[in-house]
């Protein structure tokens, strides 16, 4: 089902990321809360959880077609790709990073943290050296809606850098609430991380040094409609990131240029389609994906 997207346009230079009449394609419903998206260009397919509903869709963008990727899931709730192609998932009942081997099988990248068990990996993405960063709150331990009721084993919920070649898995923030949706600038000079456990949504910036060592920290924007989740960056820099029930646009300093509406609130986004400019939403009950003027970072 196709409506007109809506627009709030705050600042002109909004008008060159988007089209009046591009429109708002709904692609899939009947979920019960849609998250983690994540495109796969060889296929030009895109994978995304329904974590209530314990299993994890495939969309095949050439004809549309949706079908169960994986069921049970164990609860997914994030995922991306990593650089040789692979699904990277963060698992809400396990407690585990995963990896999906191109014969299908799995390999549990991260689980434990100095022999205790994480809270409930939430979203993931992958640098170019090929290191895993994850936060790690505990929204699938303290229910059984988004995962398993369960006692937390740590002190805190964490920031994660995970080493595949070694292994070895580094705390590299400590200092947050419920530390939530994360993504590197295009030059992976910065990481940005939201925290969802504050009364006001903030997402933070921090400065990558030598060994994925972080410094710095500071706010880097203030959510005024509700809390930010997940988020991406196009090849500009510009920043797109869910914002209650809209999608939000940054300018690389911060500013605020103009919102997309959507009827439902948004959890996760991510850039695909064969110029990566057609940005697939997921939000609440529904996958939709609108084509914009703009494309997203390559990081594949």
């Amino acid at each position: 089902m196709n409506s007109p997207a809506r627009y709030e346009i705050l600042d002109p230079r909004f008008e060159d990321c988007i089209r009046l009449s591009a429109q708002l394609e709904q692609l899939h419903t009947g979920n019960r809360w849609c998250e983690g998206p994540a495109w796969f260009p060889a296929h030009r397919s895109l994978v995304w959880s329904d974590i209530p509903n314990e299993r994890m869709l495939r969309l095949d963008e050439a004809s549309n077609a949706v079908s169960v990727f994986r069921q049970p899931s164990g609860y997914s709730n994030g995922n991306t790709v990593d650089r040789e192609g692979r699904l990277i998932s963060c698992e809400h009942g396990g407690r585990r990073v995963l990896r999906t081997e191109h014969d299908g099988s799995l390999t549990v990248l991260a689980e434990r943290y100095q022999g205790r068990r994480l809270n409930s990996p939430n979203d993931v993405v992958v640098k170019s050296d090929g290191t895993v960063w994850f936060t790690d709150p505990n929204y699938g331990i303290s229910s059984n809606y988004e995962g398993v009721k369960a006692e937390q084993e740590l002190p805190g919920c964490y920031v994660y850098r995970l080493d595949p070649r070694s292994g070895a898995l580094t705390v590299v923030a400590d200092d947050f609430v419920s530390p939530n949706g994360l993504a590197f600038s295009p030059d992976e000079r910065h990481l940005y991380i939201a925290d969802t456990g504050l009364d006001c949504g903030t997402m933070r910036r921090f400065s990558v040094g030598e060994g994925g060592v972080l410094s710095g920290g500071e706010v880097f924007i203030r959510c005024q409609t509700g809390f930010y989740d997940g988020f991406r960056f196009d090849e500009e820099g510009r920043l797109w990131t869910s914002a209650g029930s809209a999608i939000h646009c940054h300018l690389p300093d911060g500013t605020l240029i103009g919102r997309i509406l959507m009827p439902e609130r948004v959890a996760n986004l991510v850039f695909g389609g064969p110029k990566r400019n057609r940005l697939f939403i997921c939000a609440s009950s529904s996958l939709y994906a609108l084509l914009l003027a703009v494309s997203g970072a390559k990081t594949f």
